[in-house]
């Protein structure tokens, strides 16, 4: 919403966490909502949040137009909006932060687990998963075999996957060497199941998976697995001004 935009006030209060658009037809009835300072019976009334004061009873309406959420995803939770079959990471969520139709910016397979960007900025989120804007994702995985320099040096060059895809060059970190090792990994493109199939293109397979970080975010360390937090307004000045600089 342009700030200069107005919007009717049941939407705004709506949007706001204030109830449904039947309860508060009824909170403007009772005369517990004011604009600047003038009791409002009409939900229908058009304000413009950025501008005017709103009040619900003595609690001050702070408008925001978008949610950002971080999300820490469980394994066996879908990255969706809806589905008849599976939870999805839409499920896990807040109605307070579903009335605002985000969506998962990108898909994290459904049993991969780690960072899960939720948002309604649909232009943020084309910047992150523009195949143009090579954004960086860092997964940890565990690997059923031994990796070795010699994949670090197939990853940094790309690996030619099953169906003949050459991927980007990719940043492979090795944590723990063994037969079953661990590794971090960095790439610039999100093709299916695209770790995966690297690594089942040197010949190993990937057992756990899960991503850390996306662009300059890193997954909070405190939320456990489903948990989610609204990010920063720092966070989301970096996601905003990475956007801008590319």
């Amino acid at each position: 919403m342009s700030k200069t935009k107005t919007s009717r006030l049941d939407k705004i209060l709506a949007n706001s966490g204030f109830g449904t658009r039947k309860e508060i037809k009824k909170l403007c009835k009772q005369e517990l909502v004011r604009v600047n300072g003038q009791t409002t019976k009409d939900p229908s009334t058009h304000v413009n949040p950025y501008q005017d004061e709103i009040f619900v009873g003595n609690e001050r309406v702070f408008y925001s137009e978008w949610v950002y959420l971080l999300m820490n995803k469980p394994a066996g939770v879908i990255s969706a909006t809806e589905d008849h079959q599976h939870e999805t990471v839409i499920d896990l969520i807040d109605e307070k932060y579903r009335r605002f139709d985000p969506f998962p910016v990108g898909r994290l397979d459904k049993d991969t687990e780690g960072f899960l960007l939720l948002t309604n900025d649909g232009k943020l989120a084309h910047h992150l998963l523009s195949p143009k804007k090579h954004v960086a994702k860092t997964y940890y995985a565990e690997i059923d075999g031994v990796v070795t320099e010699e994949d670090i040096e197939a990853f940094s060059k790309g690996v030619t996957l099953e169906d003949g895809y050459q991927t980007l060059p990719g940043k492979l970190v090795i944590l723990t060497s063994g037969m079953l090792s661990e590794i971090e990994l960095t790439i610039t493109e999100g093709k299916f199941h695209q770790v995966k199939r690297m690594f089942e293109a040197v010949g190993k397979k990937v057992t756990y998976l899960k991503r850390i970080s996306m662009g300059p975010l890193e997954l909070d360390p405190s939320l456990d697995l489903g948990e989610y937090r609204e990010l920063t307004q720092e966070e989301v000045t970096l996601l905003q001004q990475a956007n801008q600089s590319e």
